[in-house]
């Protein structure tokens, strides 16, 4: 009985090894394959979107398979890798099988462009391209989806810029920067309560938007049915390279006006790069001097640069009116000389607003400066009355805590 059972014991051991040894000899149903996926973003239609799998096949052919939702049943919805960004547009370069509607659904094989240049799933890799999906042959200018590929992917990096109103009351929105694998950008601007039917011009300028400046870069318009222009930036408008990493070192800002023929509205406005607010700000109250009822607070806002942006912003100004205001040394009970001039408050707003860079004897005076400076502010009735104080307000480390 010892016997048998150690004859048994043998039998199954040797059967469990040859059952594990023969793993590597199993053939697999699925095969691991090298794939990329790339996002198909929506166009014309918020509710399409998915993604396009480009798969390099044991045999060097390639295969893409899309796969999209919000797609109608029925339909049949024609795609294609095309030459450029998505945003520039481009010709085919390989059709693609069209979308199945009802599964949404598309599986393209091929090896070669649709001239016959022979491609590999490599050359995809790098390739200048994208990929879109049309709603149908009759309707070929309508977007569904749309996607960039290849060195035009974006990796995840973006910087976004707050467009403020200006001269149309309500319009208002963003500029987004995304960074792409070869280096270039998407711009990506976005408005609320825009025009429909009219097409709106944007640039970016140089300098700040309070100093104003030359045109230095052309953006695709905004269309105003949607609020939104899409740019691909590589170079600025002269030729001179511009890539996602030059627009944080940028002196700049952004316009967008109301129509190519009334470019002197401006719409929306922001400072971008250097010039772009970081969100830090110190805030001084300015009390009521000479004339009663009227007073206010000043406002540093910190640049990206160090500079500052300062917003007097002051109360029962009369209109017609212009008021010089200073930021002057020691404190008020003290008195003392003009170190700095803000531009004048406008009477009929109430507001100033002045790029801080420099004091007035051109000495470097920046955000962290203001907090530090032993100043500070009045805010006079006219250019021929300085005598008389309208607002006046202790700044830096004579604040008071």
């Amino acid at each position: 009985m010892k016997q048998s059972i150690l004859v048994f014991t043998i039998i199954c051991s040797f059967l469990i090894m040859t059952n594990c040894s023969s793993d590597d000899n199993i053939t697999r149903l699925e095969t691991s394959l090298i794939s990329t996926t790339y996002t198909l973003n929506p166009v014309t239609d918020p509710s399409v979107i998915g993604d396009a799998r480009i798969i390099k096949n044991e045999d060097a052919s390639i295969t893409v398979n899309i796969k999209l939702s919000g797609t109608l049943p029925g339909q049949s919805n024609p795609a294609s890798l095309r030459l450029n960004t998505a945003a520039e547009g481009g010709v085919t370069a390989i059709s693609l099988t069209a979308i199945n509607g009802t599964t949404g659904r598309s599986t393209t094989t091929f090896t070669t462009f649709d001239n016959g240049t022979y491609v590999t799933y490599e050359d995809l890799l790098s390739f200048d391209g994208y990929i879109d999906v049309r709603l149908d042959s009759s309707n070929p200018a309508t977007l569904l989806a749309q996607g960039d590929i290849g060195q035009n992917e974006l990796i995840g990096n973006s910087k976004t810029y707050s467009l403020n109103t200006r001269d149309v009351d309500g319009i208002s929105g963003s500029v987004k920067f995304e960074e792409r694998k070869n280096g270039e950008a998407l711009a990506r601007i976005e408005l609320t309560n825009t025009i429909p039917g009219t097409l709106h011009p944007a640039h970016i300028h140089i300098n700040t938007a309070l100093q104003s400046g030359a045109i230095a870069l052309t953006f695709n318009e905004i269309d105003g049915d949607t609020g939104i222009s899409r740019t691909n930036i590589s170079v600025l408008d002269d030729g001179t390279s511009f890539l996602y990493a030059d627009v944080m070192d940028f002196d700049g800002y952004v316009n967008v006006h109301l129509s190519s023929t009334d470019l002197g509205t401006i719409i929306a406005q922001g400072d971008l790069g250097i010039n772009a607010l970081t969100g830090e700000f110190v805030e001084y109250d300015l009390n009521e001097v000479d004339t009663p009822g009227i007073q206010g607070k000043a406002t540093f806002y910190k640049r990206e640069s160090g500079d500052a942006l300062a917003v007097l912003e002051i109360e029962n100004t009369i209109i017609g009116d212009s008021h010089p205001a200073h930021i002057h040394a020691n404190d008020f009970e003290t008195t003392g000389a003009i170190l700095f001039t803000f531009n004048p408050v406008i009477g009929e707003t109430g507001i100033s607003q002045t790029n801080v860079i420099q004091l007035d004897d051109a000495t470097a005076f920046g955000y962290d400066d203001v907090i530090l400076i032993n100043g500070y502010i009045n805010v006079h009735e006219s250019a021929t009355n300085l005598g008389t104080i309208i607002a006046q307000g202790n700044i830096g480390i004579n604040a008071p805590n």
